[in-house]
């Protein structure tokens, strides 16, 4: 007899165990124990099969960051449905693709939108509702759920997820992540982490996001910790929070607001054990900055939607500025020049990654998902990085053409694509530039076309927040002449970033 390789079954053995522990506590709030989150996921598991949702179909998901949103994702998890979370910040244009690439059995939004992506979504997608609040039609008729459903039988490389992540054409990729992988990737990070049952994390980020959803989530749910659940980061509610946690999870936008909280010392700090950053590079001036106020040496890690999390500092030992440690255990990584062949210690090349958490592939796109591995099954990150004779990998910058702007993810051509598209516009680029508080911001250059002598920056701006999550909208917009080009006509962004740097 298989054994039953789903995800869930991992994730549930502490909620088994010892179900009145405090899983999710809210401040303000309610305390949701592991039975209160379990038992909620399973009558939304008979909810979602009601509604047409079966083993291996997908459910889309774009809601507010809520105890009843993480009850959710559980009961896909249950039904071997495949769950594919969306930012709540994405408009109309880019659900309207997700929606008619994944074709989802079931839709779940915010109330406020289910008119809207009820226009989008494909005749026979049901469309629920679930708000910030736990409110909405998803949760009308959970409660008269029997909640029997038994978990479903995966293997280990049934896809669980699909996560999109914008590809440099403009036509974002959904990257399918199996249960193997992410259960291998948790129960690696709760080993080397050294997690355990009387940890508390402060949970402030999205669940949309890899970062938040499954190192975050899964962590905790792996060690049997808590969770102090808040909606969104906030920098002074997290100082406050301090002396009641043990852990921290954030992005670098996270470090550099919290230094600017003067509540922010030793003090405040005397009962957490770490603070791990991710989803975009840490600087060395953060870094420090972070030791000196706190005590604390922030711990760097590396991952990216398609293979969770990839390196770590060490938990004990020296955490060096600038660099994301080492390959974390069965996980391998090298440096290749541009013959694919292995770089000697010390030269930057293309970091490529083999693994257990590397993800099965592109959803319906075969010819791409190919094209990003080679041979012996490593994956092209698209990172450029050196190894140091110890092992230890610092990146030195992307060899795609990828903003990370607060630990968010943005193709430049997805952007240009938008405002290409806008009358009075020729032709633009869009660039990131370094940002003290986001570690990047987008900023663009446009072309005026002819007629398009009075567009403003404002004008441009508020035109692209009706296509384009506001993160993705730039930062500052640079009317040009022209883009500067190389002999070949290709756009010299260096020369763009050097120029529009001075913007922000």
């Amino acid at each position: 007899m298989t054994t039953n390789q789903n995800l869930l079954n991992a994730l549930l053995r502490h909620a088994v165990e010892v179900p009145d522990a405090p899983f999710l506590v809210v401040p303000g709030g309610r305390v949701w124990t592991y039975g209160d989150v379990v038992r909620l996921s399973a009558r939304l598991a008979d909810r979602l099969a009601a509604s047409g949702a079966r083993q291996g179909e997908r459910v889309a998901v774009q809601v507010e960051k809520s105890p009843e949103a993480v009850a959710l994702y559980l009961a896909c998890l249950r039904l071997g449905a495949i769950y594919l979370p969306l930012n709540p910040a994405y408009r109309s244009a880019e659900v309207g693709y997700f929606l008619a690439d994944a074709e989802p059995a079931v839709m779940v939004c915010d109330p406020a939108r289910r008119r809207e992506i009820g226009e989008l979504a494909r005749p026979g997608c049901c469309i629920l509702t679930l708000d910030a609040d736990g409110g909405g039609s998803l949760l009308t008729n959970a409660g008269e759920a029997c909640g029997e459903l038994p978990i479903a039988v995966c293997a280990d490389d049934d896809v669980a997820a699909i996560l999109y992540t914008s590809g440099t054409t403009g036509r974002s990729k959904g990257a399918m992540l199996t249960h193997g992988n992410l259960r291998s990737n948790a129960e690696t990070l709760v080993d080397v982490w050294g997690m355990r049952t009387d940890d508390v994390l402060i949970h402030a980020l999205p669940l949309y996001h890899v970062h938040g959803l499954f190192v975050a989530l899964h962590c905790t749910m792996l060690a049997g910790a808590r969770a102090i659940f808040l909606s969104r980061f906030d920098a002074a509610e997290v100082v406050r929070l301090l002396p009641r946690a043990t852990i921290l999870m954030g992005v670098p936008t996270f470090y550099s607001r919290l230094l600017g909280e003067p509540g922010l010392d030793v003090a405040a700090c005397r009962s957490m054990r770490l603070f791990i950053s991710g989803s975009a590079p840490l600087s060395a001036e953060i870094f420090h900055a972070f030791h000196q106020r706190t005590g604390h040496a922030i711990l760097e890690r590396y991952g990216m939607t398609e293979a969770g999390m990839i390196c770590s500092n060490p938990l004990h030992g020296e955490r060096v500025a600038g660099t994301v440690g080492y390959p974390l255990p069965g996980v391998e990584v090298r440096v290749v020049g541009d013959d694919g062949r292995q770089l000697p210690d010390g030269e930057v090349g293309s970091l490529e990654v083999r693994g257990p958490n590397v993800f099965a592939g592109y959803w319906r796109m075969p010819e791409k998902t190919a094209a990003e591995f080679r041979p012996d099954g490593f994956f092209v990150t698209g990172d450029l990085a050196r190894r140091f004779p110890d092992g230890r990998i610092e990146l030195v910058g992307r060899s795609k053409d990828l903003i990370i702007s607060g630990g968010l993810n943005v193709y430049p051509k997805e952007v240009e694509l938008a405002l290409d598209r806008l009358e009075g516009i020729a032709e633009s680029a869009v660039v990131g530039v370094p940002h003290p508080d986001f570690g990047e911001a987008v900023v663009a250059a446009v072309v005026r076309a002819p007629g398009g002598e009075g567009l403003t920056e404002e004008q441009v701006r508020t035109r692209l927040r009706s296509d384009l999550a506001g993160y993705k909208v730039p930062k500052r917009i640079a009317f040009v002449d022209a883009l500067p080009r190389n002999a070949m006509g290709k756009v010299q962004k260096n020369l763009l970033r050097q120029h529009l740097a001075r913007l922000v």
